[in-house]
């Protein structure tokens, strides 16, 4: 009778052993692992990164997360390289060959034509003893006692192995480079992850309308200019100009419950003094963080009492960073 497993029992058994894989191989680092990276930090062209199959697969992952962390790459998969591709390996670059048994036809045929260059090798393999650890420059030492599937044939356990020791790779380089997150913010401008790393509030506030009223004006006149200009709010400032207070929607509500007669009150009487403010080269992102602090939905943009103008929060939904 044929026993049926629970799914849950199987994946649990699955991420348990790729958990002990890599907690394995963090004994196996060693100085050629340290000489790899000394190699990358002073190459002055590119890491080449190929295999075939699943190891061809997590070549392009770490190739793109050495891109994004300050570390040029590229990708060559093995099979295509004896056809023409061969031709974009510089001899100033770096190879990183990524193998589980280190012992397939296709590096076998490619090791010795990549021998010929000045190029560097480097082996990102399971058996230390295979042809491709022998013929390399370097080895990191990415073993898999075996994958996580019952017949120990599919790529589960060793490519998980390579990806974690492409990452350990990436990051040691990335900190060793000092790479900051304005470095980060270069290779990612799209999506909401690059705004904010590099969107400011400068970049939002002038396309909004800049309410402001005197703190004389009457409250009859305030509300007008808060319902035309749809901020929910209006600056206040003094005959110089220079930023006194805000009215808010919230402002007028709370003045209509306080005062049973309200038409003789003009804008300082109401407004809210010393307002919460952003500077124009402050993050977008810090900007949303302070309205979420203090559950607002608009600031007014000023530095050093000069007004400048108003970001809502409409805007930031409107860039994706909500």
């Amino acid at each position: 009778m044929k026993v049926i497993k629970n799914p849950n029992t199987i994946a649990r058994s699955v991420l348990l052993a790729e958990a002990e894989a890599i907690r394995n191989i963090v004994d196996l680092l060693d100085d050629q692992f340290d000489a790899t990276v000394d190699l990358l930090l002073n190459t002055t062209g590119r890491l080449v990164v190929t295999g075939v199959g699943k190891s061809a697969l997590i070549g392009q992952k770490i190739v793109a997360t050495l891109n994004s962390t300050g570390t040029p790459a590229l990708f060559m998969h093995a099979a295509d390289a004896i056809h023409g591709d061969l031709g974009m390996i510089q001899d100033n670059d770096a190879v990183l060959i990524i193998s589980k048994s280190g012992n397939t036809a296709e590096i076998k045929v490619l090791l010795p034509l990549l021998k010929r260059t000045n190029v560097r090798l480097i082996a990102m393999v399971s058996d230390r003893e295979s042809y491709l650890a022998r013929h390399a420059h370097y080895v990191l030492h990415a073993y898999a006692e075996c994958e996580a599937d019952p017949l120990n044939l599919a790529p589960t356990t060793s490519t998980t192995v390579a990806l974690a020791l492409g990452d350990a790779l990436a990051v040691s380089l990335l900190e060793l480079r000092g790479f900051t997150r304005h470095d980060f913010a270069r290779y990612h401008p799209g999506g909401s992850l690059g705004k904010k790393l590099y969107l400011k509030v400068a970049d939002i506030f002038p396309h909004n309308q800049c309410p402001k009223v005197l703190a004389g004006t009457p409250v009859r006149e305030v509300i007008f200019t808060i319902s035309a200009n749809r901020l929910g709010a209006t600056a206040v400032v003094d005959e110089a100009g220079s930023l006194i207070g805000i009215v808010t929607d919230g402002d007028i509500r709370r003045m209509a419950y306080d005062h049973s007669s309200f038409w003789n009150l003009c804008a300082q009487d109401v407004m809210t003094k010393q307002p919460v403010c952003v500077a124009p080269d402050d993050y977008a992102v810090a900007a949303l963080q302070l309205m979420q602090e203090r559950d607002i939905t608009q600031l007014i943009v000023a530095e050093s009492g000069q007004l400048y103008g108003f970001i809502h929060l409409h805007d930031l939904l409107k860039e994706g960073l909500v």
